[in-house]
């Protein structure tokens, strides 16, 4: 009887372990995310380089799609302004070095020199390569 204990006890600290660590994992791409938010608004384009994936693609609401390059030079420029993002929702699925994200935010700012204020619904794909969590793909959808 006692062994039967014992295993049980070694299989629920270690799912509870596992669990704790996925938590932890999940927290921190809600916050790279958050965070990315924050440097569009600011405009640390510095930053936003280390999180974007090179390859990355940023669908907008509107179908507009843009590469890492286009999105730092549109910051850049004043084409894309973000004034605010406010994040109402964000949770994670994980799998094997990539990370799901879905959340949902209101955003405003300007585009082409015109105001926009608009609640979205995003999916946000992470890859991990090496210990970095990095942004593969964007997508967002009008509320």
């Amino acid at each position: 009887m006692k062994p039967i204990l014992l295993v049980c006890f070694v299989v629920c600290r270690f799912s509870m372990d596992t669990l704790a660590q996925q938590t932890a994992q999940e927290q921190q791409i809600i916050e790279i995310s958050k965070k990315k938010f924050e440097w569009l608004v600011n405009k640390n384009i510095d930053s936003l380089k280390i999180v974007l994936d090179d390859r990355a693609q940023y669908v907008h609401s509107n179908g507009w799609i843009q590469t890492k390059q286009e999105v730092l030079d549109d910051v850049v420029s004043g084409k894309l302004n973000y004034q605010e993002v406010i994040v109402t929702e964000a949770t994670v699925r994980l799998y094997p070095n990539m990370a799901l994200l879905i959340g949902k935010g209101k955003f405003s700012g300007v585009v082409n020199k015109n105001l926009f204020t608009m609640d979205l619904l995003y999916t946000e794909v992470y890859v991990k390569k090496g210990m970095k969590w990095l942004l593969a793909s964007r997508h967002a959808n009008k509320m």
